[in-house]
């Protein structure tokens, strides 16, 4: 089971890149002595790719986690634009 499934994710509407509700600096997350985000996140947004940060914001679930573990000021989060985002079972 996906964590979709396991959070009662009911509708899943990504944004385009140019609107992302999240976007993430990888020059200052390269430069991170802990990548916390990594640990954080649910759904494994955040990786390493030959040896650099890669961002996949399409897979968000908008927890907000990753923006509270960083302490880095990589990450930048908004609330999604009207229609999109995730909606869930119950709320």
């Amino acid at each position: 089971m996906d964590i979709k499934n396991k959070i009662g994710v009911t509708q899943w509407d990504t944004d385009s890149h140019e609107n992302a509700h999240i976007t993430v600096d990888p020059s200052i997350c390269n430069d991170c002595p802990h990548h916390l985000c990594i640990a954080g996140c649910p759904t494994q947004c955040f990786k390493f790719y030959d040896g650099n940060m890669v961002f996949q914001y399409e897979d968000c679930v908008e927890c907000g986690t990753c923006d509270i573990m960083c302490d880095q000021g990589s990450v930048s989060w908004t609330n999604p634009r009207g229609t999109y985002g995730v909606k869930y079972v119950q709320g």
